[in-house]
């Protein structure tokens, strides 16, 4: 069935879209949780610990645009199978650890992977999917994701209580050979065009920056701004709730509840947008998470911190896919996977500055003052996207 055609149907490519993705964010949730440990147990000091977590977001960072030439040459498919084969190469390194610095490679080869997977099936996704469903894949995509992060830790609890530390792991691992697996057996998705292709022409950096220059620094920038968002909410809560006296307990809890919120909505979000327009999502989740944020060093304790958290949640959860959707709707046919690999680098840019602000700020002067700081860059961010974000997509 072509994906052009008005009855495409999501659900039927649902299991070749989404599967490989939920099973390789539920192998990234199991061992997340237990990286910092992991590297405190090897001897690793509380700093270097901290290093070796960034390790993932740094090899991500770094792997965007080799990961554009690989998905290009090979083609997607082929390199999500090969992220996943990566994945488990990293895995083994981490399991067969003796120092913190053997363990700080495997894990920073996980970044690597993710970006290779990730990448891949966001272009695979792009060109799979017709126009008028678009941002449902991208959101759905993102939400698959999310759930699999967030259930990973469950996943790994059975394991951690039989084996150790190591058991989240082997948990990974089983997920990760579960996506390369998927990714392997499922048939590739049909392309819409015979041009959206690996045969067509090749496009490089210097061509994509000159011709599109302009989009990046706009939409590029507003993207990156929603990315520092993101990252620093996660930084935030932990430090407000410790600093107005809530115990780990309770502040897990809170965060398990924003994260349900978070994950209830991202179909319902695509859908919005592929029906109103992207500016309906991506300006009320903008308002909203830079409002939570500037609001919350005015919470003083649990009932108006998870007031504030779950309007956070909801915010973040309408703006499910935002950043794959529009960065899909920027890219051009020809040199599509460089883009959204560029794409990738800038957004990832703006995930590793943001909680560098946020520590820079609070240093300087409060905590209070970094957490408003970076609400006030939901509102540049929502300002941004009003200037210059179309009301309707105009990519192909």
């Amino acid at each position: 069935m072509s994906a052009s055609s008005e009855d495409f149907d999501l659900r039927r490519i649902a299991l070749a879209a989404f599967g490989p993705s939920l099973l390789f964010g539920l192998g990234e949730g199991a061992m997340f949780p237990v990286l910092a440990l992991s590297a405190r147990e090897l001897g690793a000091s509380s700093a270097g610990a901290g290093l070796i977590v960034a390790l993932v977001g740094i090899g991500s960072l770094l792997a965007n645009l080799p990961a554009a030439a690989l998905a290009t040459r090979y083609g997607e498919r082929r390199a999500m199978v090969g992220a996943a084969a990566f994945s488990l190469l990293a895995l083994a390194l981490c399991l067969g650890a003796r120092t913190p610095w053997v363990f700080g490679l495997g894990v920073f080869m996980i970044g690597l992977a993710s970006a290779v997977f990730l990448l891949a099936r966001q272009t695979f996704l792009v060109e799979a999917v017709p126009l008028h469903m678009r941002a449902r894949a991208m959101s759905t995509l993102g939400g698959t994701m999310r759930i699999g992060l967030f259930a990973g830790p469950f996943a790994a609890a059975g394991f951690i209580h039989l084996m150790g530390l190591q058991g989240a792991y082997w948990a990974a691992a089983l997920a990760m050979l579960g996506a390369g697996g998927l990714s392997l057996a499922i048939p590739d998705l049909e392309p819409r065009a015979p041009g959206s292709t690996a045969t067509a022409p090749k496009v490089g950096m210097k061509t994509l920056l000159r011709e599109h220059g302009h989009v990046f620094l706009t939409l590029g920038t507003a993207t990156a701004l929603v990315s520092a968002l993101r990252s620093c909410r996660q930084i935030v809560i932990p430090l407000w709730a410790d600093h107005i006296g809530l115990d780990a307990t309770t502040t897990a809890l809170i965060y398990g509840l924003m994260g349900g919120v978070d994950m209830l909505l991202f179909y319902p979000a695509g859908k919005v947008m592929d029906q109103h327009g992207r500016l309906w999502v991506t300006l009320p989740s903008m308002l909203i998470m830079g409002t939570s944020l500037l609001a919350m060093p005015w919470t003083t304790g649990f009932a108006s911190l998870l007031a504030v958290c779950m309007v956070l949640g909801l915010g973040n959860g309408i703006g499910s896919g935002i950043i794959m959707t529009i960065g899909a709707d920027a890219s051009p046919r020809e040199g599509r996977t460089v883009f959204l690999g560029m794409w990738r680098q800038i957004t990832d840019l703006g995930g590793s500055g943001g909680p560098l602000l946020l520590s820079g700020l609070t240093a300087a002067a409060s905590l209070a003052t970094g957490i408003m700081a970076i609400g006030g860059l939901g509102l540049v961010a929502a300002w941004m996207f009003w200037q210059w974000l179309p009301r309707r997509p105009v990519s192909g």
